[in-house]
């Protein structure tokens, strides 16, 4: 596996195949990103390693994403999160954006529009 120096992503969502498939698409606009299934595990990571940035799914198995976000806020206040949904509505966006989630995207994510999000959260992301 090559190493990869740019902006470090984790993506949590417990949809196996769309996390994985995004992860490649940005590992291969060179982000290094990676996936966690559950709130649980996307914790501990983010407990020991270092990320610039959370994608995180407000339906996910055990721990609801909104409480993963204001455990997020609690043990890394600074890290940007955007929350991703595959239902379109907007009352979890709403709680999310109060607890400090910077942005909130349905899915099917447009990559674009990721990357534009990325942009203006990642100092020094520009996703030319």
């Amino acid at each position: 596996m090559t190493t990869r120096t740019g902006p470090c992503i984790l993506l949590v969502d417990d949809e196996k195949e769309f996390a994985s498939t995004l992860a490649d698409r940005l590992n291969l606009r060179g982000f290094c990103a990676s996936v966690a299934l559950d709130g649980e595990s996307a914790l501990a990571r983010i407990n020991t390693e270092h990320f610039d940035l959370a994608l995180l799914d407000v339906m996910l198995p055990g721990m609801h994403g909104i409480d993963v976000l204001r455990r997020i806020r609690e043990i890394k206040p600074a890290l940007p999160v955007i929350l991703l949904t595959g239902q379109a509505g907007a009352k979890d966006g709403i709680e999310g954006m109060k607890q400090g989630a910077k942005g909130y995207l349905t899915k099917p994510v447009d990559l674009r529009e990721l990357l534009d999000l990325f942009s203006t959260l990642i100092p020094g992301e520009n996703n030319a």
